[in-house]
């Protein structure tokens, strides 16, 4: 059976690779050693075969690529414990959504879809469902929706085509598509633009194994995408559902396909409606039989929602400080959830336990969830700290996948199909401007023919010049003649004739 040693304390404590897609949790106080307990399973991960993936949001994970060196304290704290070491750098490939440090990390928007993307754009209810019409649309009319241009292209289209959407697939109002397009101003501001196009990210580079057989670290730098908690939530949250919905079914593993870690996993949760969390428990509870494994990390084990902290089967618990009320019903729920050692009073432990120390209960045979024990924490044989630009640069130049990614592509879609609609409703508006025909200048002689025509001879609504030049010339004629006949009988007279005249 295949394990990885986690630490030491009245006895090994061991994570068994048969059970690590029964999911777990890393928790602990800012400074406890999360970091190195999380490098330490990638690593034992990586050695086994498992490909990983894993965000980076403070630098430091990066110096999985580079082997460790010894120091004073590594010697002490090996001696002390007796744990096996030696240095050892491990397959990395890096990346970024922004490009930077790493190759860069796309999706489409039709492969995001229209639930993650209202969450990433922080649209309300009646906004949400305007969007999923709009996706709706769009499908039927084959029009693929890849980058954000052309989901700005389709909000355009759907604006200017309302009511015919409407009648077809239920009311949309051009304000809530006018709140969507603002908000899409929002995103792009912040970047998002770059997450969004082709080519996508293909499942099958994350789950790679290296010339010797070792899994593919795989680290997302979250350093700069962490600043956007919604960019960063919603995207690990649509790879997650990527993996649930294309991986085959596998059954019982030996060993876990991918095992995936959520670092600062309370951005999941974080003001995600019901709905949501729904989602993220129906794929935690269901990924395990597509061979992989979820890990979150976070400071507080009550960070995670009960109804997706009971799924997590392997736990390490680094120390909590207690100092609020809130910190207290923290710890007291931590030691809740563990299972009881008549040797350790949990509760009391927690809030003693020592910089790379744990409260650590995996599952073992059956999946039966062992007794907690205390342990100190094995020594990673990578470096723990970052890494120079130089290093990164050469590990980059190294991957297998960068000559796949680095360079954008931008096919026929949406945008491109729409542009050609409205050039051919524009040509067939006006005729005339068709080659042969006397083009944009006849028509524009025509247009100016008519209206001096109009102005002169008038039209069924108004006088013309013509006109009203002869009505104002008659009556001054009649004015004169009647002054001169004289009375009333003259002035009738004059009218008739006058008015026969006119009539002809």
């Amino acid at each position: 059976m295949s394990q990885i040693l986690i630490g030491k304390g009245d006895a090994e404590v061991f994570l068994e690779t048969p059970y690590a897609n029964r999911h777990g949790l890393i928790a602990g106080a800012t400074g406890t050693g999360k970091s190195v307990t999380l490098m330490l399973l990638a690593e034992g991960f990586s050695k086994l075969g498992v490909p990983v993936f894993l965000a980076d949001v403070k630098g430091d994970l990066a110096g999985l690529c580079q082997a460790g060196a010894m120091n004073d304290k590594l010697k002490a704290r090996l001696d002390r414990f007796g744990f096996e070491w030696s240095a050892n750098a491990n397959p990395v490939v890096f990346w970024d959504i922004y490009g930077a440090l790493g190759h860069p990390v796309r999706a489409t928007v039709s492969e995001m879809g229209p639930t993650l993307l209202a969450r990433l754009l922080e649209l309300n209810d009646t906004q949400s469902g305007v969007l999923e019409v709009i996706f709706k649309a769009a499908d039927d009319e084959g029009l693929l929706l890849l980058d954000l241009k052309d989901l700005r292209a389709i909000l355009t289209y759907a604006a200017e085509n309302a009511k015919a959407i409407s009648q077809r697939y239920g009311l949309i109002s051009t304000a809530s598509i006018a709140a969507i397009q603002r908000a899409l101003l929002s995103l792009e501001q912040a970047g998002g633009d770059g997450f969004f196009g082709e080519p996508a990210l293909e499942l099958a580079d994350f789950m790679r194994q290296d010339m010797s057989g070792r899994g593919i670290v795989n680290i997302l730098a979250a350093d700069q995408l962490i600043l956007k908690p919604k960019l960063y939530s919603t995207f690990l949250l649509w790879l997650l559902s990527e993996l649930f919905e294309k991986l085959p079914e596998a059954g019982d593993l030996d060993q876990p396909k991918l095992v995936f870690f959520f670092d600062e996993a309370h951005l999941l949760f974080d003001d995600a409606p019901a709905s949501l969390v729904q989602r993220i428990e129906q794929v935690v509870r269901l990924i395990r039989s597509k061979g992989v494994g979820v890990y979150f990390c976070s400071q507080n084990p009550d960070d995670v929602p009960p109804v997706i902290l009971g799924q997590l089967g392997n736990r390490v618990q680094h120390a909590l400080r207690a100092f609020t009320p809130r910190d207290q019903k923290a710890v007291k729920a931590a030691a809740e959830t563990f299972p009881p050692n008549p040797k350790i009073k949990v509760a009391e432990a927690i809030t003693q336990l020592g910089v790379g120390e744990a409260l650590v209960s995996t599952l073992h045979a059956g999946g039966v969830p062992s007794p907690v024990e205390r342990a100190f924490i094995a020594s990673p044989g990578c470096r723990i700290g970052t890494i120079d630009a130089n290093e990164r640069a050469t590990v980059r130049s190294r991957s297998p996948v960068g000559g796949k990614y680095d360079t954008a592509l931008d096919r026929e879609s949406a945008f491109e199909l729409l542009a050609k609609r409205a050039e051919a409703t524009a040509a067939t508006r006006e005729p005339d401007a068709a080659p042969g025909k006397g083009g944009g200048a006849a028509a524009q002689e025509r247009g100016w023919m008519d209206a001096v025509k109009d102005a002169v001879f008038g039209t069924k609504r108004r006088q013309g010049i013509l006109e009203t030049m002869t009505k104002t010339a008659a009556r001054n004629v009649a004015g004169q003649i009647g002054r001169q006949i004289g009375g009333a009988n003259g002035s009738k007279i004059l009218r008739g004739v006058l008015g026969s005249i006119m009539k002809r």
